[in-house]
């Protein structure tokens, strides 16, 4: 399991670094009061990429199950936090305004981040 966690981290690392570029060159061009949505979507998605490759390394010296749940945890937020803002900066680019119902995506995997971050204190604490 710790190798899945490790490469999810690490492409999704390397997806945020070809995200940024494309908010920080292209879409500055093409919609740029867009950016700032976009931006905040690739960094949260960098933090907790590099949150899914440090529970990778740490999974095997916290092998319980409160570290797997924070991997999950970690993945869930970055498709609904930053995927939901990656759509709305989207949609802003083509002239549509808001997500809709789907909105309440962005905060869901918010709780997904925190929720990551109290199953991997959980995993530490629950360790021998």
């Amino acid at each position: 399991m710790h190798r899945a966690y490790l490469s999810l981290g690490a492409a999704l690392s390397g997806l945020g670094v070809i995200l940024g570029a494309f908010a920080a060159h292209k879409l500055k061009e093409i919609a740029p009061d867009s950016v700032p949505t976009f931006q905040t979507g690739v960094q949260y998605q960098m933090y907790h990429a590099i949150a899914l490759i440090l529970v990778g390394m740490l999974f095997e010296k916290y092998p319980v199950k409160f570290m797997s749940w924070a991997g999950i945890a970690f993945l869930i937020g970055i498709i609904l936090f930053s995927g939901s803002l990656y759509a709305l900066a989207a949609l802003k680019a083509t002239g549509k305004v808001g997500l809709g119902g789907l909105g309440i995506l962005t905060p869901i995997g918010g709780l997904f981040f925190i929720a990551g971050w109290v199953f991997f204190t959980l995993s530490v604490l629950n360790s021998k």
